[in-house]
């Protein structure tokens, strides 16, 4: 006697229809009274703040800005050699460009060479990621007074995107010297502000004497970091402790300790007739400052990477050093992504306290303007201090938002 075994008929799933902006405030917003009485009481918050807002932006006088404006961005660098900060503006726009055409090439080499789509990034996404420099750099040119500025702006746009899209054309073997060309064109850009008769970085300010420490203080202390995190790791005792001592001493000290330390301390042990001026000793204090937090950092990563790949590695007859290049480096460095974009977003922060010793960075420069006799007493501080607060924010979310896009192309926390 066969039994029949029931059959059961699968139910299709139920697919909720799409819904509109209308029904989703209905479901979200709406849906009781006292939420609906929430929502209209912070709508109407929100509405009162922003038409205030505009109010005080619309009302505002500037004109402390636009006197001020070469002060803001270039400190007290001479009138009649303000082609060098162009000039030098003009070759970032070539590093940028190349590089960033270099990388995106080289990304389209592989995806062919694997199979894989590649989607070129068009001059629309571009001016998506870049919306909140062109806003800013908008407004910096609304308080201009001569067409000038926004002529020779537009120029160093045009330079860069056109570089951008002609480094993509070359073939690959032009490209490997990418980083080549990125350095001679830093040292040019050097060379146009501080050589011949130029000004050099004793005597920057401004937003340019802030970028100059940040990315100065990046590109330097990141080697010496890296350096530091592997001695934190080594087997050697001598080395281990040494690493160790001098990360958790630095890390126990605040920064503006170390900034004020360094500027007395390096002219105590440095012969007179080289000393250093005042921006230097910041310089290194900054990088030895900065270079203990991302050894933290880059250690982080280290343990993260699994022990089986050092072990594969070395079943394979890799040596040490290739395996710490080849596959731990760049499993831990993908890793510490996050963490690192944070910490170089605090050193952008963290250059306004060379403000101590006297030097007029973007921050300083705002009560310097307003200590003026024409402005003296009439509380311009919340104009001059939005300005610098506005830099600021487009600087660190700009790096932030980078972060993030490159931790979804490598698929970090994903895979």
């Amino acid at each position: 006697m066969t039994v029949e075994t029931p059959i059961f008929e699968e139910t299709p799933p139920q697919v909720e229809p799409a819904r509109g902006a209308v029904d989703w405030a209905r479901k979200n917003l709406f849906n009781n009274w006292y939420n609906s009485l929430l929502t209209l009481a912070l709508a109407a918050l929100v509405i009162w703040a922003l038409v205030t807002l505009l109010r005080g932006l619309l009302s505002a006088d500037y004109e402390i800005i636009r006197a001020n404006l070469r002060l803001f961005m270039i400190g007290e660098f001479p009138g009649d050699q303000l082609w060098r900060p162009w000039a030098a503006a003009y070759c970032w726009a070539l590093i940028i460009g190349v590089v960033g055409g270099s990388l995106a090439a080289g990304a389209r080499d592989r995806a062919t060479e694997a199979g894989l789509p590649y989607v070129r990034t068009t001059f629309r996404q571009i001016v998506i990621r870049s919306w909140p420099i062109l806003v800013l750099i908008v407004v910096i040119l609304s308080f201009t007074t001569t067409i000038t500025p926004t002529l020779l702006t537009i120029g160093a746009l045009a330079v860069g995107l056109g570089s951008y899209y002609l480094s993509q054309a070359l073939p690959r073997a032009v490209r490997r010297g990418t980083w080549l060309i990125a350095i001679v064109l830093i040292a040019a850009s050097y060379l146009v502000l501080a050589g011949f008769g130029g000004v050099g970085w004793q005597g920057w300010g401004g937003l340019h004497l802030n970028l100059f420490l940040t990315f100065a203080g990046i590109l330097i202390a990141f080697p010496f970091g890296l350096l530091l995190a592997m001695g934190r790791r080594s087997s050697l005792p001598v080395i281990r402790t040494i690493s160790v001592t001098y990360i958790e001493f630095v890390r126990g000290v605040p920064l503006i300790a170390v900034l004020i330390a360094g500027a007395f301390a390096i002219g105590f042990i440095i012969p007179r007739d080289i000393r250093p001026g005042f921006v230097t000793r910041m310089l290194i204090g900054i990088i030895a400052f900065e270079a203990a937090y991302i050894a933290e950092v880059v250690r982080g990563g280290l343990q993260a990477v699994p022990r089986g790949q050092v072990e594969a590695a070395q079943a394979v007859g890799l040596a040490p050093w290739k395996t710490m290049r080849l596959i731990v480096l760049p499993q831990a460095l993908r890793a510490t992504i996050p963490a690192m974009v944070g910490q170089f977003i605090s050193l952008f922060k963290d250059t306004t306290l060379v403000a101590v010793l006297g030097i007029t960075e973007l921050l300083e420069a705002t009560f310097v303007v307003n200590s003026q006799p024409a402005y003296l007493g009439k509380g311009l501080f919340v104009i001059t201090l939005g300005f610098a607060a506005l830099v600021f924010w487009v600087g660190c979310y700009t790096m932030s938002r980078e972060s993030r896009r490159l931790e979804r192309k490598l698929g970090v926390g994903e895979r």
